[in-house]
């Protein structure tokens, strides 16, 4: 009998698995192509290293499979995908190790199916394997606290060396994790030798990346100080905190009976330092001004310990009927923010089906204006025409192994690497690509992509003097794209050493680091 519930757990976990993967795909229309921060991603496969400008290295390694893989489409999406599958598993293990029965695990993962998680596992970015780390660390956690036994430590710092190599966002889960251990009688765990050995391991996984961030004059911290001069410190801190409410909106109810759980519930005194936790790190996020979805890995494991208080709340008399409408809760919820939520519909239907969109504030940009659709679908919209008519141009060029094909920034030059089919390597002084030129080639052309700016002057003015031949050769012609209008231009037969000038503008670049 016991096999038997064994095998049914395991045949329902692997149900909850096979949709969360049918969904992911189904929930991107195909008019769309890959997001602009994708394409940067996988060129980094080609640039394998220790480390980025951007990210830390993890994520260049799965773009480094994607690509043995093919590169095909269906690959970029299935990592997010399996990502987001294995944050469901880990959720699922822990009300296990929980003692929680059937119902607290369907509960606990259709929360976790039916949540912005399906959002962020829809694209290839650190984001999706960063929640995955959290949920797995306070999993470890977890199954330390009830054993106590020294392995759990161990993996504990294999998993936050691997979160550090993707994002450095798993620090502010260590950060908010520590003071919750040393207010709480889990502080023991402080005199137990293991722990420095673990931390000792954790830091030599970690050190070849601490070893190129020195070697490179640390560009995260030139990263994070400008990303708190142009995007942090537009943040709001009250906007962070009603943006919590929101990722799991529909569970809400399973994530405070977690909390409360923690509180109140005997059989959960062990896990006090997960309430703490909780606390110290929004605290954490919300002083240093952090963005919203930073926290998003906060949420699964609370919905785990919500689920076994639920599980045994409501297992006796009248509320055993509840169980059910538990169970529908999230997935009638998130029906309606659905709707509006993914890529699923085609640019022409929320053009014409604006008002739920202009509700939610989902059509204003970065700009501050409202657009005809929301800026991150307008991301994935354009960039296969763009290398499609950089390849036609590059092919008409006389000695076209001699040109430099440069870009305004990292979404058209991995957009155009990505699609291209003739092995054109664009680049950019944006992001990681300036780090990628090749100067050891002599370059006799010059095709040059740019954002449209009607108060820009014109690159022909500028450039064509350098040139026997220079033409605005094409723009990108979709008008539902953000890229709308970028324009390509194409300059033949050099009059200087194209190699010279772009290595006095990269050393000008590298030096304002």
């Amino acid at each position: 009998m016991q096999i038997l519930k064994m095998h049914k757990k395991t045949l329902i976990l692997l149900g909850f698995v096979l949709l969360k993967f049918v969904i992911q795909y189904l929930l991107v229309n195909p008019e769309y192509n890959l997001h602009r921060d994708e394409y940067l991603y996988l060129d980094q496969a080609h640039h394998l290293a220790w480390g980025y400008v951007s990210i830390p290295p993890l994520n260049s390694w799965f773009a480094f499979i994607i690509h043995l893989l093919g590169d095909s489409e269906f690959w970029v999406r299935f990592f997010p995908a399996l990502f987001g599958a294995l944050t469901l598993v880990v959720v699922w293990k822990a009300i296990e190790a929980l003692n929680g029965r059937l119902f607290a695990m369907v509960l606990g993962a259709t929360c976790i199916l039916f949540s912005s998680l399906l959002r962020l596992n829809i694209l290839f970015q650190p984001n999706s394997f960063d929640i995955l780390c959290w949920v797995t660390l306070y999993y470890v956690m977890l199954k330390y606290f009830r054993t106590e036994h020294s392995k759990w430590l161990i993996i504990a710092a294999i998993v936050c060396a691997f979160g550090f190599l993707n994002k450095y966002n798993i620090v502010f889960c260590v950060i908010g994790l520590l003071p919750a251990i040393l207010i709480t009688k889990q502080r023991k765990m402080f005199t137990k030798r293991s722990l420095y050995f673990a931390i000792g391991l954790g830091l030599l996984l970690i050190l070849p990346n601490l070893l190129w961030q020195y070697q490179n004059d640390f560009p995260v911290v030139h990263h994070m100080t400008e990303l708190a001069e142009t995007q942090l410190v537009n943040v709001d801190r009250t906007d962070f905190l009603k943006a919590q409410l929101f990722f799991f909106l529909s569970s809400l109810f399973v994530i405070l009976s977690g909390l409360f759980a923690l509180c109140f519930y005997r059989p959960f005194r062990t896990y006090r330092p997960f309430f703490w936790a909780f606390l110290f790190t929004l605290f954490i996020f919300t002083y240093f001004k952090a963005k919203g979805y930073y926290a998003i890995g906060l949420y699964p494991i609370y919905i785990a310990f919500g689920s076994v208080f639920l599980d045994r709340f409501l297992n006796e008399g009248w509320t055993r009927y509840l169980r059910p409408l538990a169970i529908a809760v999230p997935i009638v919820a998130f029906i309606p923010i659905s709707k509006i939520a993914f890529p699923d519909k085609s640019p022409e239907y929320i053009k014409t089906h604006p008002e739920a969109y202009k509700k939610y504030g989902l059509l204003r940009w970065e700009d501050g204006q409202d657009h005809e659709l929301p800026q991150d679908f307008a991301d994935m919209l354009g960039w296969s025409e763009l290398a499609n008519k950089v390849d036609s141009l590059y092919l008409a060029l006389p000695d076209k192994e001699q040109t430099f094909v440069l870009c305004d920034n990292y979404g058209q030059a991995g957009a155009i690497n990505y699609y291209s089919r003739e092995g054109i390597k664009a680049v950019s002084f944006n992001a990681d690509y300036i780090n990628w030129f090749d100067l050891k080639r002599h370059y006799n052309n010059f095709i040059r992509i740019k954002e449209y700016d009607e108060n820009d002057e014109d690159e022909l003015t500028k450039t064509s003097p350098y040139f026997e031949t220079s033409t605005l050769a094409d723009s990108i012609a979709n008008p539902d794209a953000r890229e709308y209008r970028t324009r390509i231009f194409v300059f033949t037969g050099a009059k200087i050493d194209i190699n010279e000038r772009i290595a006095k503008e990269l050393d000008n670049r590298r030096n304002s680091y």
